[in-house]
């Protein structure tokens, strides 16, 4: 489910391309874009709100508060609060883009902020399993872009779109079969070439950057598994917004891929201390997920004792968190925890573990592994 989010979240997301009016209105623009990342909302909404204020018939003020919104909602997808306020900011940059369009029907950055505006709606529409809404958003979006890119071909941040789009279309539709159907309103893609656009505007974007870097890094983590790439993203983003606990966290979790356990502790115990501290969006999830890790590093490195804390703690926050829909972290803490107990002789305790994982639902092998474990002890 969360792969097919992230193909309509990608064939839909316009993102954030648009062309200044002057070197001031670059220059606010680029701080403002940097706060958000850097998770300074307060600071970045005083700035979008200097651009609305100098720039009142320009919608790319208000497009970006609702960007400042979009991180706050991005740090915890469970909390709904925010929706209606983030789609009633977006529906009012799509009109403003419109009546700015109905005057001049060429105009390249009312395209892209529409369209950015529709691709946006359509990624909170994924995450709310609105899949119809989403996909409608897409297809009323993709032109946008691509009749922007027929006006200015050698603007890289139209390239970004671009590259979402033909590498997502192409992937998507080859792994899940039942998205085909789906792809039939859209044309096809091309991956290499979603790629080779995708790296151009994470070296040479304007204003897409930071968003290129951050695509390039979850395809290859999550679609390519080639983590040596993934991680020269990870990197890049980790070093530039060192407060940022999305990018942090793959940061992470592709140190776990590459078995660098010593690393990934050192990373994921940097990403606990934050949390204990109250950094802006290290909530209780993100510290669910580095007690996690933190026991997975510790038992690769035969630290079993130390590994159970982790898991221990990691498994009492899932279930203030969980509720009744029983998450991965939950599930495999549990399987982990009966692993440990085999480890260190205690039979009984790892059976009691194994038959609690067979309770809950099959989390990828969780279910077959139990099992055999069961009938032989974990070595």
């Amino acid at each position: 489910m969360k792969n097919l989010k992230m193909f309509l979240i990608c064939t839909i997301l316009l993102s954030n391309n648009f062309w200044g009016q002057d070197k001031n209105f670059d220059e606010l623009v680029q701080i403002g874009i940097k706060q958000i990342y850097n998770l300074q909302f307060m600071e970045a909404g005083k700035t979008f709100a200097e651009v609305r204020n100098l720039y009142p018939n320009d919608p790319a003020g208000k497009f970006f508060e609702a960007m400042i919104l979009w991180w706050r909602i991005m740090l915890d997808f469970d909390e709904e609060r925010l929706d209606n306020l983030f789609i009633k900011k977006l529906n009012e940059v799509i009109e403003d883009c419109d009546k700015i369009l109905d005057k001049e029907p060429d105009n390249v950055n009312a395209m892209f902020l529409k369209g950015g505006s529709l691709g946006f709606r359509g990624r909170l529409a994924t995450v709310r399993e609105s899949w119809i809404d989403a996909a409608y958003d897409g297809k009323d979006a993709l032109p946008l872009v691509y009749k922007a890119y027929e006006l200015d071909p050698q603007n890289v941040d139209v390239q970004f779109g671009l590259g979402i789009y033909n590498y997502y279309a192409a992937v998507i539709p080859e792994k899940y079969e039942f998205v085909k159907p789906l792809m039939l309103m859209f044309p096809s893609g091309n991956k290499n070439k979603g790629l080779t656009q995708l790296k151009n505007a994470a070296t040479n974007g304007k204003f897409t950057k930071a968003e290129a870097k951050y695509f390039l890094m979850t395809l290859y983590y999550g679609f390519e598994e080639d983590y040596e790439s993934a991680m020269k993203y990870a990197k890049q983003l980790k070093n530039e917004f060192p407060d940022n606990p999305t990018f942090e966290k793959y940061y992470g979790r592709i140190l776990i891929k590459q078995s660098k356990f010593t690393e990934a502790k050192n990373g994921f115990s940097a990403i606990m201390n934050k949390c204990e501290k109250g950094f802006v969006g290290y909530n209780k999830r993100v510290k669910r997920e580095a007690y996690f890790y933190l026991g997975v590093s510790n038992f690769h490195e035969a630290k079993y004792d130390v590994a159970k804390f982790g898991f221990r703690d990691c498994l009492q926050l899932s279930k203030e968190l969980d509720g009744s829909d029983v998450s991965g972290y939950q599930i495999n803490s549990l399987l982990y925890l009966g692993m440990i107990y085999d480890k260190l002789g205690m039979r009984d305790a790892a059976v009691q573990k194994y038959k609690e994982v067979l309770k809950y639902k099959n989390y990828g092998r969780s279910h077959s592994l139990a099992e055999s474990y069961l009938k032989d002890s974990y070595r």
